[in-house]
């Protein structure tokens, strides 16, 4: 009897501990902009986070995090949820009752608005390289 309820205490610490990741990840993927502002490997990160953003809410690829959480959570009984991550929780949470269209480009958005970001930054590097190279005196 011990060793079953310390199986499903288990699984379910750990798919506590996938939850957490998963929002983690997904804080990482909206705000990891600020903290790569400078760090060349983790602005990479960051783009590569993005784009598989941006997969999977557009190919409707599984995440493998949700599938991680769901399959944790069902080996001690409990019904796993059917829809992704974020409409789950999100709309348990803070939207009631959201579309998942609204929800998918609302996402979009975001991880466009990230790229967009990197794109101007790209090319301000650029403008003010091209600048200093033809407004700087040789000699």
């Amino acid at each position: 009897m011990l060793a079953v309820i310390f199986a499903v205490s288990w699984y379910s610490r750990l798919a506590s501990f996938v939850l957490v990741l998963h929002a983690l990840f997904i804080l990482w993927v909206v705000f990891g902009a600020f903290l790569a502002w400078s760090r060349p490997v983790l602005r990479w990160l960051h783009i590569a986070s993005l784009v598989w953003g941006i997969l999977t809410e557009v190919l409707y690829w599984p995440c493998p995090l949700t599938f991680a959480e769901n399959a944790l959570e069902q080996r001690p009984g409990i019904q796993p949820y059917r829809d992704g991550f974020l409409l789950h929780y999100l709309d348990k949470l803070i939207y009631p009752d959201i579309s998942p269209s609204v929800l998918t480009i609302a996402a979009l958005v975001v991880c466009a608005f990230n790229l967009g970001f990197y794109a101007w930054r790209l090319w301000v590097g650029q403008r003010i390289r091209s600048l200093s190279k033809t407004t700087l005196p040789r000699g």
